[in-house]
């Protein structure tokens, strides 16, 4: 599925089950909500904390949850991530292409 295909489902699911887009302040926070679930797993999965008794352990999950709501985040205030991934990616190969090579700590 590319980025075009995802935003176009996540707005078909929206429109047929969601009744409609959160906000866009609401939608920031429950993506910042999202990621801190991400960040609990990550921590206790690689990190030096362990799970709780029933607690999530599926970092795929939690990262499907932050993509959903930027895909939501991206229809609802008009951004195509596939041109904005593009210039991006642009952005960081003219202004990092030998700066990561150079870098004696990697």
């Amino acid at each position: 599925m590319t980025l075009d295909e995802a935003q176009k489902t996540v707005d078909n699911w929206i429109k047929e089950y969601g009744v409609r887009y959160f906000s866009e302040l609401t939608n920031m926070a429950v993506l910042t909500e999202e990621v801190g679930e991400l960040a609990r797993v990550m921590s206790r999965k690689y990190g030096d904390q362990s799970f709780k008794e029933g607690e999530n352990q599926d970092p795929a999950d939690e990262m499907a949850d932050v993509l959903w709501v930027l895909l939501c985040m991206a229809n609802q205030t008009g951004v195509n991530l596939t041109e904005a991934f593009k210039k991006n990616i642009e952005k960081k190969t003219s202004r990092d292409k030998e700066r990561h090579k150079n870098n004696p700590k990697l």
